[in-house]
């Protein structure tokens, strides 16, 4: 009877620490994410986060935080490894390389940093984010 208990108390200590480490983890703000901004948390988990943070709000070892960044920043690093006219960097240098095979994976980065919000005041000098497929403002 006694050992039941100690066991079922671990198991409880340990569904409650599975929870919150999931909720903490969590970089969707508790919101739920639009099927694009979906498939872009998987591009974003499965390559971004090997420089950048896994919650695009914070600053990673190696990049920024990214949160709420512009497609078009987004495409011109990703494909270009170069930054839009105008845009200031965050940090000096140029190790970002460029990833080509992520073209078809601009739409859904750029949704899923858009729903997850901005890092601080539009990412840092980014355009303001924009939804995919949004007119350009002047």
């Amino acid at each position: 009877m006694r050992r039941r208990r100690a066991t079922r108390a671990r198991w409880t200590c340990l569904t409650a620490l599975v929870a919150s480490c999931v909720a903490a983890c969590s970089d969707s703000g508790g919101r739920q994410l639009s099927p694009l901004a979906q498939e872009g948390r998987r591009v974003y988990q499965n390559v971004c986060i090997a420089c950048h943070n896994g919650d695009p709000t914070q600053d990673g070892s190696a990049g920024p935080a990214i949160a709420g960044s512009s497609r078009e920043l987004i495409e011109a690093r990703v494909l270009r490894a170069e930054y839009p006219p105008g845009y200031t960097p965050k940090r000096p240098g140029r190790a970002m390389p460029r990833l080509d095979y992520l073209a078809d994976k601009i739409d859904p980065l750029a949704a899923y940093l858009a729903e997850v919000g901005p890092a601080s005041a539009g990412a840092a000098g980014a355009p303001a984010a924009k939804p995919p497929g949004a007119a350009p403002t002047e």
